[in-house]
């Protein structure tokens, strides 16, 4: 509940209030509370505040995976994959572990005629990021998406859990 220094590096989530907000979720009161918590609503948005004003999102909070008490951002994992020539699409989402509490898991799209193996991702991702964001698991599968090319990390945290944790 403390506002970001407009740095550029700060995260913090974006919450407004005034009369243009909604009101609430209908007919669900917790997630109304939950929501505007303090007087505010809480996007769920995480962003850094730039010493002109702007904001820049950077990822959601519920998309934040904490391994060993690390935050790593599922988006920061995306950029480095999306940066390999041979990467399509990537989607990045937590699974649990048992060490850790978390670590990131992606999946990934290849272009077509592309082959890569799961060390050759890992390894790449260890020569471009902090070593405790480096995906601990790969998936290679088509990435679910809603009508208007949104991936779906719901539809993918589902997948890990009848993946790994039956």
């Amino acid at each position: 509940m403390e506002p970001v220094h407009p740095d550029g590096v700060t995260i913090g989530e974006i919450m407004f209030r005034g009369n243009s907000t909604m009101k609430g979720y209908l007919k669900n009161e917790k997630a109304t509370e939950e929501a505007f918590a303090h007087g505010w609503f809480h996007s769920g948005d995480l962003a850094v505040k730039h010493p002109d004003g702007y904001m820049e999102i950077r990822d959601r909070s519920k998309d934040i995976i904490i391994s060993g008490g690390e935050n790593i951002s599922s988006v920061e994992v995306e950029g480095v994959l999306y940066t390999h020539p041979a990467i399509l699409e990537a989607a990045v989402v937590a699974k649990k572990d048992e060490k850790w509490g978390e670590t990131p898991c992606a999946f990934i799209a290849l272009k077509r005629g592309q082959t890569l193996t799961e060390q050759e991702i890992i390894q790449y991702c260890r020569e471009h990021m902090a070593g405790f964001k480096v995906p601990k698991t790969i998936v290679f599968s088509e990435l679910p998406k809603t009508s208007t090319g949104k991936v779906q990390k719901f539809v993918l945290r589902q997948k890990i859990k009848e993946l790994f944790e039956t």
